[in-house]
């Protein structure tokens, strides 16, 4: 599989999020977006990266950027984990994985010693154009916003 790197075109996608309502690329049109992957929703890493986020939020929306999470979780547990944490910005309920897929960010993962496919958690800032700005294949969970400011 091929993982979108910097100055690759986004393709369109639409898939619906936590509240079953269809989410497209294009809706971002002239918009900057960053769209960030995790392997599950209310799990601890993915919880502290998306509350950082959504810590962060303000300042990312005054740099000009739009979110979007990603997981192959459900639209209810999508739901669940935006209402418990109140994030400002929607969770896309990926399971079919055609965004997951799109971005290339499913693959071989290895976890205390076993192996098994998974979502790998990446970001990606995407500009005005639809084009990837920028990968962040390290992602410092507590300090994601951060990274994506720096």
């Amino acid at each position: 599989m091929k993982t979108l790197k910097e100055g690759d075109k986004v393709p369109n996608f639409t898939v619906n999020d936590q509240e079953g309502n269809s989410i497209s690329l294009s809706d971002y049109k002239g918009k900057k977006l960053i769209v960030f992957f995790y392997p599950k929703a209310n799990t601890p890493g993915c919880t502290a990266e998306a509350c950082n986020l959504r810590d962060n939020y303000k300042e990312l929306q005054s740099q000009g950027y739009s979110i979007l999470g990603v997981s192959a979780d459900s639209e209810k547990r999508q739901k669940k984990f935006k209402e418990k944490y109140d994030f400002p910005f929607p969770l896309l309920a990926d399971e079919n994985k055609e965004v997951i897929e799109t971005f290339g960010v499913w693959g071989l993962k290895k976890f205390m010693g076993r192996e098994y496919d998974g979502i790998h958690r990446k970001t990606f800032l995407i500009n005005e154009e639809g084009i990837v700005s920028r990968v962040i294949d390290k992602v410092k969970t507590k300090d994601h916003a951060a990274q994506i400011l720096e």
